[in-house]
C-alpha cells in the first residue's frame, strides 16, 4: 500500500464516520416531519367541524338579526300609526273641544254680566283698572 491508498482509506473512514454522525439527526428530522404532517392532518380534521359550526352560528345570528329588523320595522310602523291617530283625534276632538270651552266661557261671562245688572266691568277692563301700578287713567 502506498501513501495515496492510505490517504484514500483514511478519507473513506472519515467520510463513513461523518455519515454515521449525520444519520441520527436526519432520522430525527424525518420523525419531526412525520409529526408535523400528522399535526396538520389532525388540525384539518378538527378544523372542518369548527368551521361548519361557525357557519351555522353565523346563519343563526343572521336569522336573529332579520327577526330583530322585522320587529323594529313593526314597532316603527306602530309608532307612526299612533302618531297619525293622535293627530287625527287632536284635529277631530281637540279643535271642537276648544271651541266649546271658549263658547262656555263667553256664555258664563255674558250671564254673569247680565245677572249682575251690568255692575261688573269686563274682565279685561277690571284687571287694567285695578292694577296698583296704574293711576286709573288710560295708558
Amino acid at each position: 500500500m502506498d501513501i495515496g491508498q492510505i490517504a484514500g482509506l483514511i478519507a473513506a473512514i472519515a467520510f463513513a464516520i461523518l455519515a454515521g454522525f449525520l444519520i441520527y439527526p436526519l432520522i430525527r428530522l424525518g420523525k419531526l416531519f412525520d409529526q408535523i404532517a400528522d399535526t396538520v392532518r389532525q388540525t384539518g380534521i378538527h378544523a372542518m367541524p369548527a368551521i361548519d359550526e361557525s357557519a351555522t352560528t353565523v346563519r343563526q345570528v343572521n336569522q336573529s338579526l332579520e327577526d330583530v329588523n322585522r320587529i323594529s320595522a313593526a314597532a316603527s310602523t306602530t309608532a307612526g300609526n299612533l302618531g297619525a291617530l293622535s293627530d287625527l283625534y287632536g284635529s277631530m276632538l281637540g279643535k271642537p273641544l276648544i271651541k266649546i270651552a271658549s263658547a262656555i266661557y263667553a256664555l258664563r261671562v255674558t250671564l254673569r254680566s247680565f245677572f249682575s245688572g251690568g255692575k261688573n266691568q269686563e274682565p279685561a277692563q277690571a284687571a287694567s283698572s285695578s292694577s296698583p301700578y296704574t293711576s286709573g287713567r288710560g295708558v
